[in-house]
Protein backbone atom coordinates (compact mmCIF):
# COMPACT_ATOMS: atom_id res chain seq x y z
CA UNK A 1 0.00 0.00 0.00
CA UNK A 2 2.70 2.69 0.93
CA UNK A 3 4.85 1.75 -1.86
CA UNK A 4 2.10 2.34 -4.23
CA UNK A 5 1.44 5.22 -2.58
CA UNK A 6 4.80 6.49 -2.93
CA UNK A 7 5.17 5.20 -6.73
CA UNK A 8 2.33 7.86 -7.25
CA UNK A 9 3.75 10.22 -5.33
CA UNK A 10 6.86 10.93 -7.60
CA UNK A 11 5.05 10.82 -10.84
CA UNK A 12 3.19 13.85 -9.17
CA UNK A 13 6.68 15.78 -8.74
CA UNK A 14 10.25 15.30 -8.38
CA UNK A 15 10.31 16.69 -5.16
CA UNK A 16 9.24 13.34 -3.82
CA UNK A 17 12.32 11.41 -5.20
CA UNK A 18 13.32 10.50 -1.98
CA UNK A 19 10.40 8.03 -1.93
CA UNK A 20 12.36 5.80 -4.19
CA UNK A 21 14.10 4.19 -0.89
CA UNK A 22 10.51 2.88 -0.47
CA UNK A 23 11.56 0.66 -3.84
CA UNK A 24 14.28 -1.56 -1.88
CA UNK A 25 13.01 -4.36 -0.22
CA UNK A 26 15.11 -4.82 2.62
CA UNK A 27 13.92 -1.34 3.54
CA UNK A 28 10.56 -2.24 3.20
CA UNK A 29 11.28 -5.55 5.22
CA UNK A 30 12.91 -3.84 7.66
CA UNK A 31 10.05 -1.05 8.28
CA UNK A 32 7.43 -4.47 8.11
CA UNK A 33 8.98 -5.65 10.92
CA UNK A 34 9.16 -2.85 12.97
CA UNK A 35 5.10 -2.10 12.37
CA UNK A 36 4.45 -5.32 13.55
CA UNK A 37 6.64 -5.12 16.43
CA UNK A 38 4.81 -1.97 17.64
CA UNK A 39 1.28 -2.75 16.38
CA UNK A 40 1.78 -5.99 18.23
CA UNK A 41 3.81 -3.93 22.16
CA UNK A 42 0.93 -1.28 21.81
CA UNK A 43 -2.34 -3.67 21.19
CA UNK A 44 -1.28 -6.32 23.22
CA UNK A 45 -2.29 -4.82 26.52
CA UNK A 46 -5.56 -4.25 25.21
CA UNK A 47 -5.84 -7.86 23.50
CA UNK A 48 -5.21 -9.21 26.94
CA UNK A 49 -7.92 -7.24 28.66
CA UNK A 50 -10.37 -7.68 26.17
CA UNK A 51 -9.70 -11.48 26.08
CA UNK A 52 -9.74 -11.60 30.07
CA UNK A 53 -13.24 -9.21 30.35
CA UNK A 54 -14.29 -12.17 27.87
CA UNK A 55 -13.56 -14.60 30.26
CA UNK A 56 -11.39 -16.38 26.95
CA UNK A 57 -9.35 -18.13 29.59
CA UNK A 58 -7.23 -21.44 28.71
CA UNK A 59 -9.22 -24.84 29.95
CA UNK A 60 -6.63 -27.06 31.38
CA UNK A 61 -7.20 -30.74 30.30
CA UNK A 62 -7.64 -33.37 33.58
CA UNK A 63 -4.63 -35.51 32.32
CA UNK A 64 -2.09 -32.50 31.76
CA UNK A 65 0.82 -31.63 33.41
CA UNK A 66 0.37 -30.83 37.76
CA UNK A 67 2.60 -27.90 37.31
CA UNK A 68 0.21 -26.63 34.66
CA UNK A 69 -2.83 -26.25 37.00
CA UNK A 70 -2.11 -22.92 38.01
CA UNK A 71 -2.38 -21.96 34.60
CA UNK A 72 -5.89 -22.17 34.38
CA UNK A 73 -8.05 -19.23 32.62
CA UNK A 74 -5.03 -17.25 31.35
CA UNK A 75 -6.55 -16.05 28.34
CA UNK A 76 -5.96 -17.80 25.13
CA UNK A 77 -6.77 -16.77 21.88
CA UNK A 78 -3.77 -14.53 21.78
CA UNK A 79 -2.60 -15.40 18.03
CA UNK A 80 -5.24 -12.95 16.91
CA UNK A 81 -2.68 -10.52 18.04
CA UNK A 82 -0.16 -11.48 15.98
CA UNK A 83 -2.63 -12.31 13.00
CA UNK A 84 -3.24 -8.40 13.58
CA UNK A 85 0.19 -6.99 13.47
CA UNK A 86 1.52 -9.27 10.71
CA UNK A 87 -1.95 -8.66 8.48
CA UNK A 88 -1.34 -5.00 9.16
CA UNK A 89 1.83 -4.81 8.42
CA UNK A 90 2.14 -6.93 5.54
CA UNK A 91 -0.72 -5.03 3.78
CA UNK A 92 1.13 -1.52 4.27
CA UNK A 93 4.76 -2.47 3.02
CA UNK A 94 4.36 -5.26 0.47
CA UNK A 95 3.97 -4.77 -3.00
CA UNK A 96 0.10 -5.39 -3.61
CA UNK A 97 0.31 -6.66 -6.81
CA UNK A 98 2.35 -9.90 -5.82
CA UNK A 99 0.53 -12.83 -6.24
CA UNK A 100 2.69 -15.16 -3.29
CA UNK A 101 2.13 -12.90 -0.42
CA UNK A 102 -1.14 -13.01 -1.16
CA UNK A 103 -1.73 -16.71 -0.77
CA UNK A 104 0.42 -16.86 2.30
CA UNK A 105 -1.98 -14.25 3.65
CA UNK A 106 -4.80 -16.38 2.44
CA UNK A 107 -3.64 -19.60 3.91
CA UNK A 108 -2.42 -18.11 7.16
CA UNK A 109 -6.20 -16.66 7.63
CA UNK A 110 -7.69 -19.62 6.58
CA UNK A 111 -5.81 -21.78 9.09
CA UNK A 112 -5.81 -18.59 11.56
CA UNK A 113 -10.35 -18.94 11.26
CA UNK A 114 -10.13 -23.12 11.80
CA UNK A 115 -8.14 -22.53 15.06
CA UNK A 116 -10.72 -19.78 16.26
CA UNK A 117 -13.46 -21.79 15.63
CA UNK A 118 -11.58 -24.87 17.75
CA UNK A 119 -10.77 -21.89 20.51
CA UNK A 120 -14.02 -21.05 20.48
CA UNK A 121 -15.43 -24.11 21.21
CA UNK A 122 -12.91 -24.64 24.06
CA UNK A 123 -13.48 -21.72 25.94
CA UNK A 124 -17.16 -21.23 25.15
CA UNK A 125 -18.62 -24.45 25.34
CA UNK A 126 -16.03 -25.06 27.76
CA UNK A 127 -14.48 -28.48 26.31
CA UNK A 128 -10.67 -28.88 26.63
CA UNK A 129 -10.93 -30.87 23.30
CA UNK A 130 -12.02 -28.36 20.90
CA UNK A 131 -13.18 -29.31 17.30
CA UNK A 132 -12.65 -32.68 16.74
CA UNK A 133 -9.89 -33.87 15.01
CA UNK A 134 -11.85 -35.26 11.88
CA UNK A 135 -13.16 -31.90 11.35
CA UNK A 136 -10.36 -29.74 11.87
CA UNK A 137 -8.55 -32.30 9.88
CA UNK A 138 -11.21 -31.60 7.10
CA UNK A 139 -11.18 -28.01 7.01
CA UNK A 140 -7.29 -28.05 6.95
CA UNK A 141 -6.73 -30.26 4.31
CA UNK A 142 -9.50 -28.03 2.22
CA UNK A 143 -7.51 -25.56 2.29
CA UNK A 144 -4.27 -26.83 1.96
CA UNK A 145 -5.41 -28.89 -1.43
CA UNK A 146 -6.65 -25.56 -3.30
CA UNK A 147 -3.25 -23.59 -2.10
CA UNK A 148 -1.59 -26.46 -3.53
CA UNK A 149 -3.35 -26.55 -6.60
CA UNK A 150 -2.54 -22.72 -6.91
CA UNK A 151 1.04 -23.26 -6.46
CA UNK A 152 1.35 -25.89 -8.39
CA UNK A 153 1.56 -23.65 -11.26
CA UNK A 154 2.15 -20.44 -10.31
CA UNK A 155 5.84 -21.51 -9.02
CA UNK A 156 6.25 -21.50 -13.35
CA UNK A 157 4.21 -18.64 -14.09
CA UNK A 158 4.32 -14.83 -13.64
CA UNK A 159 0.29 -14.14 -13.72
CA UNK A 160 -2.53 -15.13 -12.20
CA UNK A 161 -4.49 -15.47 -15.54
CA UNK A 162 -1.73 -17.88 -17.36
CA UNK A 163 -1.82 -20.10 -13.99
CA UNK A 164 -5.81 -20.24 -14.86
CA UNK A 165 -4.92 -21.25 -18.21
CA UNK A 166 -2.40 -24.14 -17.34
CA UNK A 167 -4.72 -25.42 -15.05
CA UNK A 168 -7.31 -25.98 -17.77
CA UNK A 169 -4.99 -26.98 -20.07
CA UNK A 170 -3.88 -29.55 -17.83
CA UNK A 171 -7.24 -30.46 -17.00
CA UNK A 172 -7.69 -31.04 -20.91
CA UNK A 173 -4.45 -32.94 -21.80
CA UNK A 174 -5.79 -35.61 -19.20
CA UNK A 175 -3.54 -34.38 -16.02
CA UNK A 176 -0.62 -34.79 -18.26
CA UNK A 177 1.62 -31.26 -18.20
CA UNK A 178 5.56 -31.51 -18.01
CA UNK A 179 6.73 -28.94 -14.69
CA UNK A 180 9.95 -27.27 -15.07
CA UNK A 181 12.80 -28.05 -12.69
CA UNK A 182 12.55 -25.50 -10.65
CA UNK A 183 8.80 -27.11 -9.57
CA UNK A 184 10.47 -30.34 -8.25
CA UNK A 185 12.06 -31.14 -4.89
CA UNK A 186 15.01 -29.64 -4.47
CA UNK A 187 17.85 -31.22 -2.63
CA UNK A 188 20.11 -29.05 -0.11
CA UNK A 189 23.88 -29.58 -0.05
CA UNK A 190 23.56 -30.18 -3.93
CA UNK A 191 23.87 -27.83 -6.86
CA UNK A 192 21.49 -27.87 -9.74
CA UNK A 193 19.57 -31.23 -8.51
CA UNK A 194 15.81 -31.89 -7.95
CA UNK A 195 13.63 -34.11 -8.09
CA UNK A 196 10.54 -34.31 -10.54
CA UNK A 197 7.41 -34.05 -8.78
CA UNK A 198 5.13 -33.81 -11.50
CA UNK A 199 1.71 -32.06 -10.41
CA UNK A 200 0.01 -35.18 -8.81
CA UNK A 201 3.81 -35.32 -6.64
CA UNK A 202 3.56 -31.78 -6.02
CA UNK A 203 0.16 -31.37 -4.57
CA UNK A 204 0.66 -34.02 -2.57
CA UNK A 205 3.92 -32.66 -1.15
CA UNK A 206 2.77 -28.88 -0.91
CA UNK A 207 -0.30 -30.45 1.44
CA UNK A 208 1.45 -32.73 3.59
CA UNK A 209 3.79 -29.53 4.26
CA UNK A 210 1.72 -26.96 4.68
CA UNK A 211 -1.34 -29.07 6.90
CA UNK A 212 1.96 -31.19 8.88
CA UNK A 213 3.86 -27.87 9.99
CA UNK A 214 0.40 -26.88 10.87
CA UNK A 215 -0.12 -29.46 13.31
CA UNK A 216 3.57 -29.18 14.30
CA UNK A 217 3.96 -25.93 15.34
CA UNK A 218 0.43 -26.88 17.10
CA UNK A 219 1.54 -29.60 18.94
CA UNK A 220 4.97 -27.73 20.02
CA UNK A 221 2.71 -24.82 21.41
CA UNK A 222 2.69 -26.33 24.87
CA UNK A 223 4.63 -24.22 27.20
CA UNK A 224 5.13 -20.62 27.92
CA UNK A 225 7.56 -18.94 24.73
CA UNK A 226 8.38 -22.24 23.64
CA UNK A 227 6.53 -22.47 19.70
CA UNK A 228 6.94 -18.55 19.23
CA UNK A 229 10.27 -17.75 18.83
CA UNK A 230 11.18 -20.42 16.86
CA UNK A 231 8.63 -19.20 14.60
CA UNK A 232 10.66 -16.55 14.73
CA UNK A 233 14.01 -17.82 14.00
CA UNK A 234 12.29 -20.28 11.23
CA UNK A 235 10.48 -17.42 9.73
CA UNK A 236 13.20 -14.97 9.10
CA UNK A 237 15.44 -17.81 7.95
CA UNK A 238 12.91 -18.21 5.74
CA UNK A 239 12.75 -14.68 4.39
CA UNK A 240 16.25 -15.20 3.55
CA UNK A 241 15.88 -17.45 1.03
CA UNK A 242 12.86 -15.40 0.02
CA UNK A 243 14.86 -12.94 -1.17
CA UNK A 244 17.22 -15.13 -2.85
CA UNK A 245 15.12 -17.11 -5.13
CA UNK A 246 13.33 -13.64 -6.07
CA UNK A 247 16.97 -12.25 -6.89
CA UNK A 248 18.22 -13.22 -10.81
CA UNK A 249 21.49 -12.37 -9.21
CA UNK A 250 21.79 -14.01 -5.51
CA UNK A 251 19.86 -17.39 -7.26
CA UNK A 252 22.38 -17.73 -10.40
CA UNK A 253 25.29 -17.29 -8.07
CA UNK A 254 24.12 -19.65 -5.12
CA UNK A 255 22.98 -22.52 -7.56
CA UNK A 256 19.06 -21.09 -6.56
CA UNK A 257 15.92 -21.97 -8.49
CA UNK A 258 14.77 -18.12 -9.54
CA UNK A 259 11.03 -17.57 -8.43
CA UNK A 260 10.65 -14.25 -9.95
CA UNK A 261 8.26 -12.42 -7.17
CA UNK A 262 9.27 -14.99 -4.01
CA UNK A 263 11.09 -11.75 -2.70
CA UNK A 264 8.35 -9.84 -1.50
CA UNK A 265 7.61 -12.58 0.81
CA UNK A 266 10.51 -11.45 2.73
CA UNK A 267 7.93 -8.70 3.85
CA UNK A 268 5.79 -11.06 5.36
CA UNK A 269 8.69 -13.23 6.94
CA UNK A 270 9.77 -10.05 8.76
CA UNK A 271 6.08 -8.63 9.64
CA UNK A 272 5.79 -12.34 11.16
CA UNK A 273 9.35 -11.62 12.92
CA UNK A 274 8.26 -8.72 14.28
CA UNK A 275 4.97 -9.67 15.63
CA UNK A 276 6.11 -12.90 16.97
CA UNK A 277 8.58 -10.85 19.44
CA UNK A 278 5.69 -8.10 20.16
CA UNK A 279 3.99 -11.49 21.45
CA UNK A 280 6.96 -13.35 23.13
CA UNK A 281 6.83 -10.05 25.34
CA UNK A 282 3.74 -11.10 26.91
CA UNK A 283 4.37 -15.08 26.61
CA UNK A 284 6.88 -15.21 28.08
CA UNK A 285 6.92 -17.19 31.75
CA UNK A 286 4.49 -16.60 33.53
CA UNK A 287 2.76 -15.87 29.75
CA UNK A 288 0.03 -13.08 30.31
CA UNK A 289 -1.85 -14.61 27.22
CA UNK A 290 -1.74 -18.23 25.22
CA UNK A 291 -1.15 -17.91 21.47
CA UNK A 292 -4.09 -20.50 20.95
CA UNK A 293 -4.85 -22.57 18.07
CA UNK A 294 -5.68 -19.48 15.78
CA UNK A 295 -1.96 -18.36 16.07
CA UNK A 296 -0.48 -21.55 16.16
CA UNK A 297 -2.21 -23.33 13.05
CA UNK A 298 -1.96 -20.33 11.24
CA UNK A 299 1.86 -19.42 11.73
CA UNK A 300 2.49 -22.97 11.08
CA UNK A 301 0.78 -23.20 7.74
CA UNK A 302 2.36 -19.94 7.08
CA UNK A 303 5.70 -21.18 6.90
CA UNK A 304 4.53 -24.33 5.22
CA UNK A 305 3.47 -22.12 2.78
CA UNK A 306 6.60 -20.28 1.97
CA UNK A 307 8.84 -23.10 2.25
CA UNK A 308 6.94 -24.41 -0.71
CA UNK A 309 7.41 -21.45 -2.87
CA UNK A 310 10.58 -20.92 -2.08
CA UNK A 311 11.24 -24.59 -3.36
CA UNK A 312 13.31 -25.42 0.34
CA UNK A 313 10.88 -27.99 1.92
CA UNK A 314 13.81 -30.10 2.88
CA UNK A 315 15.26 -27.21 4.79
CA UNK A 316 12.20 -26.57 6.26
CA UNK A 317 12.42 -29.68 8.06
CA UNK A 318 15.84 -28.72 9.22
CA UNK A 319 15.45 -25.49 10.57
CA UNK A 320 12.23 -26.61 12.04
CA UNK A 321 13.14 -29.87 13.22
CA UNK A 322 12.03 -29.16 16.97
CA UNK A 323 7.97 -28.94 15.37
CA UNK A 324 9.17 -32.07 13.37
CA UNK A 325 10.18 -34.23 16.64
CA UNK A 326 7.41 -32.60 18.67
CA UNK A 327 4.87 -34.17 15.82
CA UNK A 328 7.03 -37.34 16.03
CA UNK A 329 7.20 -37.76 19.22
CA UNK A 330 2.86 -37.97 19.35
CA UNK A 331 2.75 -39.96 16.46
CA UNK A 332 5.20 -42.83 18.26
CA UNK A 333 3.79 -42.42 21.32
CA UNK A 334 -0.01 -43.30 19.96
CA UNK A 335 1.28 -45.99 17.82
CA UNK A 336 3.33 -47.89 20.33
CA UNK A 337 0.32 -47.45 22.92
CA UNK A 338 -2.01 -49.27 20.33
CA UNK A 339 0.48 -51.70 19.10
CA UNK A 340 1.22 -52.72 23.14
CA UNK A 341 -2.55 -52.99 23.94
CA UNK A 342 -3.11 -55.19 20.91
CA UNK A 343 -0.55 -57.26 21.77
CA UNK A 344 -0.43 -57.43 25.57
CA UNK A 345 -3.62 -56.24 26.31
CA UNK A 346 -2.32 -53.39 27.58
CA UNK A 347 -1.47 -50.21 26.12
CA UNK A 348 2.34 -49.06 27.17
CA UNK A 349 4.18 -45.41 26.54
CA UNK A 350 7.27 -44.82 24.76
CA UNK A 351 7.52 -41.86 26.56
CA UNK A 352 6.49 -40.14 29.70
CA UNK A 353 4.09 -38.01 28.02
CA UNK A 354 3.61 -36.17 24.50
CA UNK A 355 4.54 -33.93 23.13
CA UNK A 356 8.17 -34.30 24.52
CA UNK A 357 7.86 -31.10 26.06
CA UNK A 358 6.29 -32.83 28.53
CA UNK A 359 8.68 -35.75 28.82
CA UNK A 360 11.52 -33.70 29.36
CA UNK A 361 9.25 -31.68 32.04
CA UNK A 362 8.59 -35.46 33.77
CA UNK A 363 12.10 -36.16 33.77
CA UNK A 364 12.54 -33.19 36.26
CA UNK A 365 13.42 -29.93 33.74
CA UNK A 366 11.94 -26.97 34.34
CA UNK A 367 9.41 -25.27 32.33
CA UNK A 368 12.20 -22.38 31.18
CA UNK A 369 14.89 -24.57 31.01
CA UNK A 370 12.61 -27.08 28.33
CA UNK A 371 12.23 -23.72 26.32
CA UNK A 372 15.25 -22.13 26.27
CA UNK A 373 17.16 -25.35 25.55
CA UNK A 374 14.72 -25.92 22.62
CA UNK A 375 15.17 -22.04 21.21
CA UNK A 376 19.04 -22.97 21.44
CA UNK A 377 18.15 -26.31 19.39
CA UNK A 378 16.13 -24.23 16.91
CA UNK A 379 19.15 -21.02 16.54
CA UNK A 380 21.69 -24.28 15.55
CA UNK A 381 19.42 -26.08 13.11
CA UNK A 382 18.44 -22.46 11.47
CA UNK A 383 22.51 -21.81 11.27
CA UNK A 384 22.34 -25.14 9.20
CA UNK A 385 19.86 -24.42 7.02
CA UNK A 386 21.23 -21.47 6.32
CA UNK A 387 24.18 -22.96 5.24
CA UNK A 388 22.84 -24.50 2.74
CA UNK A 389 22.90 -21.24 0.68
CA UNK A 390 26.77 -21.79 0.42
CA UNK A 391 27.17 -25.48 0.71
CA UNK A 392 25.94 -26.92 -1.81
Amino acid sequence: MLLSLAQWLQTMSPEFGYFRVFQYLTFRAVMAALTALLIGLIAGPFVIRRLTHLKIGQPIREYAMQTHLSKSGTPTMGGVLILLSIGISTLLWFDLSNRFVWIVLVVTLGFGAVGWADDWRKVVHKDPEGMRSREKFLWQSMIGLLAALYLVFSISESSNLRVLELFFSWVQSGFDVNLPPKAGLQLPFFKEISYPLGVFGFVLLTYLVIVGSSNAVNLTDGLDGLAIMPVVMVGSALGVFAYVTGSAVYSKYLFFPHIPGSGELLIFCSAMAGAGLAFLWFNTHPAQVFMGDVGALALGAALGTIAVIVRQEIVLAIMGGIFVVEALSVMLQVMYFKYTRARYGEGRRLFKMAPLHHHFEKNGWKETQVVVRFWIITMLLCLIGLSTLKLR
